[in-house]
């Protein structure tokens, strides 16, 4: 299976966005992926960078996300695309996988949000699993994917082959990194290495192309080797073939979870001697 991993810049418009979109979308099918995924809140952009109420209305957003649709059937490629997108609950951060005939197989919804996006979002409650060309993969977002390990062990339990993991990492301090997993680094390359090594699958963890960006957008053998990395602050993609024979989940099915039931609560006086 050949993966093509967007890194995409930070997009300043909902419409220079899917332009780039579709420029990176063309090119990853030139080079015969089946499948692209781009970062975090790609459509319209990630919160908080000055984008107008008009590209984050629910209507720009449909109109976009059927763009992406046809533009994934024009070129014959996959795509997971994560977007803002209104629900009856309210704005939920989530990723669309639409399949090469430019249809959506699904969703998956970040479900457990950064505390600072607790104004921003709603966190979704359910987790699917998806598959390409008899792949399956799952999709876990971001901060829940670097800090909730149990979002990336359910899908490799559940047969996923791949995890891939949209995000959005980028440094207040101007820190520029040159070193992948470096000690000095912040955890996040780090993390990405756990979620495969701890269940013996592929982690792809996808960034945005930016100076200060605080992770690269990667790939992750089942092994917790990294395959291969996006250079630091240059917008491109990384295309790679994987191989899915060696993503068995062996450390995942060995899981025993029998063993954590759910905890019941003792309550003890003070007086109580252990």
């Amino acid at each position: 299976m050949r993966l093509a991993l967007a890194s995409p810049p930070i997009p300043p418009s909902l419409d220079q966005g899917l332009k780039c979109l579709e420029e990176m979308v063309k090119e990853a099918a030139l080079q015969e992926a089946d499948l692209i995924c781009f970062p975090e809140s790609y459509l319209p952009g990630y919160p908080g960078m000055g984008y107008s109420a008009g590209d984050r209305s629910e209507e720009a957003l449909k109109n976009a996300l059927e763009t992406v649709q046809k533009t994934a059937l024009e070129n014959g490629i996959a795509v997971i695309i994560p977007m803002d997108w209104h629900t009856p609950e309210g704005l939920r951060n989530l990723a669309f996988v639409i399949d090469s005939d430019g249809k959506i197989s699904g969703y998956q919804t970040k479900n457990q949000l950064d505390p600072s996006e607790d104004d921003i979002w709603i966190p979704g409650t359910e987790r699917q699993l998806f598959e390409v060309k008899g792949v399956k993969f799952g999709i876990t977002i971001c901060h829940e994917g670097f800090r909730y390990p149990e979002s990336v062990r359910w899908a490799a339990q559940n047969g996923a082959k791949i995890v891939f993991h949209p995000h959005f990492s980028s440094s207040s301090e101007h820190v520029k990194l040159s070193e992948w997993g470096s000690a000095t680094s912040p955890y996040y390359e780090k993390a990405m290495m756990m979620r495969s090594i701890e269940n013996t699958i592929y982690f792809a963890s996808i960034n945005y192309a930016s100076e200060f960006q605080e992770s690269a957008t990667s790939l992750i053998n089942p092994d917790g080797s990294c395959f291969g990395y996006q250079e630091y602050g240059k917008p491109g993609l990384f295309v790679a073939d994987i191989n899915p024979e060696l993503a068995t989940g062996y450390l995942a099915h060995r899981f025993k979870k029998w063993l954590y039931p759910q905890a019941v609560i003792i309550q003890k006086s003070a007086s109580h001697k252990i």
